[in-house]
């Protein structure tokens, strides 16, 4: 009953949510000082008939109010029907089911990858606290929140592609392969799954970090330590899984996070997923996919925000949300 009432809260606010980040984006469409038609066309919008440009326009839908072309789509996407890529040419949801896979497989690789290492470097940094281990760690995480994703990415091409010959640069398979294989497939995964998960767990380890120090301090361990249990007993049982209950909803707050950095990490090593198409869709104006794009980015988030609700009430179910006992 309760799970009910948190989907249908959630759902309460993510459709005028969708519908506030849609229109936004046509509004900044429309505002935009960039032309779709010239940016279609390329060197031929120099010598192109401005009649025939006017009609691509028309046919496009450029040409009609900013609400009309709105309410258009929104209609066209209730029936399934996200439009044409301009830049693929190819139906939007043919491009978006192609490589949506792919993208699904990095960050999910990534994310475990993330929250293993985060909870297990994180934990022991805390357990040694202010040692030359501890001082080692939260100095990298703090120097690696600061580093730009692509950088991350472009010095691990350096290091393990360049310099030592050890992972190939990018892509999915290598040029020479007809067919994907799943030992090609998994060293070409390396590199990216590594440098998301490692740029985005700087803040999962300084979270862990400081949660599990501020849990060793309280009453029930020292209680625990009284009661003559072994310190990993202590960290485990009882100080981490303390710890972890609000690291649950920050997570699902990350989700954004985790989106940019999937972006960033396909575009610098040329992974065939949905998430680094967002910025060829945008280098090209490509309107109906980028829409496309946006749109679920944004479905991204709330799923990520409600999964977390959902799990906390799991974890901890002293947890009462709406107001529900």
């Amino acid at each position: 009953m309760i799970w009910a009432r948190i989907v249908l809260w959630r759902l309460a606010f993510a459709v005028p949510l969708l519908l506030a980040v849609t229109f936004g984006m046509f509004a900044l469409a429309k505002a935009s000082p960039f032309d779709p038609v010239r940016q279609y066309l390329g060197e031929r919008a120099m010598v192109t008939d401005p009649r025939i440009m006017a009609e691509i326009r028309a046919n496009w839908g450029l040409d009609r109010p900013l609400l009309e072309q709105y309410t258009t789509w929104l209609g066209n996407l209730l029936t399934g029907d996200l439009g044409e890529s301009r830049s693929l040419r190819l139906p939007v949801a043919q491009v978006i089911g192609e490589r949506l896979g792919w993208t699904l497989l990095v960050v999910g690789c990534a994310l475990v990858v993330m929250l293993v290492a985060g909870l297990a470097v994180g934990t022991l940094a805390a357990w040694r606290r202010d040692s030359w281990l501890d001082r080692l760690v939260t100095g990298t995480a703090f120097t690696n929140e600061a580093a730009p994703v692509f950088w991350v990415g472009l010095l691990a091409i350096w290091v393990f592609s360049v310099t030592l010959g050890w992972l190939p640069a990018g892509g999915l398979t290598d040029a020479a392969a007809t067919a994907v294989t799943l030992p090609d497939l998994a060293r070409h995964l390396v590199l990216p799954v590594g440098v998301l998960a490692f740029s985005q767990s700087s803040w999962l380890l300084l979270f862990v970090r400081e949660s599990v120090i501020g849990v060793l301090r309280e009453d029930f361990v020292t209680g625990a330590r009284a009661r003559g249990l072994r310190g990993r007993t202590v960290l485990v049982r009882h100080a981490l899984r303390s710890a972890l209950l609000p690291f649950i909803t920050i997570m699902g707050a990350r989700v954004p996070e985790l989106v940019t950095g999937a972006i960033l990490v396909e575009s610098v090593f040329s992974w065939p997923g949905v998430a680094g198409t967002t910025i060829k869709a945008a280098l090209a104006v490509d309107f109906p996919l980028l829409a496309a794009l946006t749109l679920l980015a944004t479905l991204a988030v709330v799923a990520g925000n409600l999964l977390a609700d959902l799990a906390y009430t799991v974890a901890d179910p002293r947890v009462r949300v709406l107001g529900v006992s």
